[in-house]
């Protein structure tokens, strides 16, 4: 994290993997040359809204949290106007080399976006537009803006872990503490206690009925 008064400015780093590791990460990356103005964050939702014959309405079931989207605009000004004037076609390129196709893994680049206090987001360019603004007289380009919206390409683990889902659907892991039951922790896992003998296979428990306390349980998510 930056000191208290020291310009940090928005980085976008890509990787050639998934693993988001030192050993993907690709030497190229873009720095914003102004920082975003706005940060715009967006959620969907997704529900099956199955609506039965001759009904007026449909109960919404939720079915997922879709990935979420990021947009971003990138000011870009050669004027020098600020004291420090940009190529602006270079820094274009820049970004586009950074979060485009990259052909040595034949699809765009995994990208991580991180600014100040911001918390890492792990994506991929959705997509992007760039709006020229202002030329010389040859027609050089003195002004653009890019606007790149940018999907969530966190893997299960890290969402689930960045969410603290507690779903029934997941796999939770538990450790005993005196009084503990296994019909209990399903109790509070599942909601119900029929699954207790489940997880006992699952943990190969001879004894669940007399849990140790500082045992350490996992509870698969429900078929």
């Amino acid at each position: 994290m930056s000191s208290m008064g020291t310009l940090e400015k928005l980085m976008i780093k890509a990787y050639t993997k998934p693993a988001y590791d030192a050993a993907s990460l690709l030497p190229t990356q873009f720095t914003a040359f102004v920082n975003p103005a706005e940060i715009t964050l967006a959620y969907e939702m997704e529900y099956d809204s199955a609506q039965g014959s001759g009904t007026t309405g449909s109960r919404m079931e939720f079915k997922k949290v879709k990935p979420g989207d990021m947009t971003l605009d990138f000011f870009l000004d050669g004027t020098g106007a600020n004291g420090n004037p940009v190529d602006v076609q270079s820094k274009i390129a820049e970004f586009q080399t950074v979060t485009g196709y990259n052909g040595d893994i034949h699809r765009p680049n995994y990208l991580k976006v991180t600014w100040g206090t911001l918390a890492v987001k792990r994506c991929v360019l959705k997509s992007a537009s760039i709006a020229y603004k202002m030329f010389q007289p040859d027609g050089v380009p003195l002004r653009a803006v890019i606007s790149a919206v940018f999907t969530d390409n966190s893997d299960d683990q890290t969402r689930v872990a960045m969410a603290q889902d507690q779903s029934p659907d997941l796999t939770h892991a538990r450790v005993v503490a005196a009084g503990d039951t296994l019909p209990g922790l399903c109790t509070q896992i599942y909601g119900s206690p029929a699954y207790y003998l489940e997880v006992a296979r699952a943990n190969r428990l001879d004894h669940f009925r007399n849990l140790a306390p500082g045992t350490k349980l996992f509870f698969p998510p429900l078929a």
